[in-house]
């Protein structure tokens, strides 16, 4: 793998790409480990940073129509509002819907989302299939 397009691309680039993988892994370690003790506390705050980055950072990236905004720029907003929503529900103790939201965002702002992001012709299909 040839790290030379993503090191070559504007630092809100990298640092989109730096979040949403940040999150993906702590994602996965929160959605994988045993749920409401400090380590799980301490992840999740640092999930919800880094995946607050990756979201707002994707508004300044524009590649798929360029000069506007795109589908993905809904996931986007969407994470941006559900964030703080499943923020809230945690500290309330509504560990039903923290789970829902939290979740949905991982399927949906980082599954989905991340998905797209491997279309041929995209950084990402350049960087792990490209020859």
């Amino acid at each position: 793998m040839d790290l030379t397009p993503l090191l070559q691309s504007p630092f809100v680039l990298q640092a989109h790409v730096a979040g949403a993988l940040l999150t993906f892994a702590i994602g996965c370690v929160l959605l994988a480990g045993v749920k409401g003790r400090a380590m799980h506390r301490t992840l999740g705050y640092v999930w919800v940073v880094s995946m607050a980055v990756t979201a707002i950072s994707s508004f300044f990236l524009q590649s798929i129509n360029p000069g506007s905004f795109s589908f993905i720029h809904a996931l986007s907003a969407w994470t941006m509002i559900v964030l703080p929503m499943g923020l809230a529900a945690a500290r309330r103790r509504k560990i039903a819907a923290h789970r829902k939201h939290m979740t949905g965002m991982f399927m949906g702002g980082i599954l989905i989302a991340g998905l797209f992001s491997f279309l041929p012709g995209r950084l990402m299909w350049h960087l792990f299939f490209q020859v």
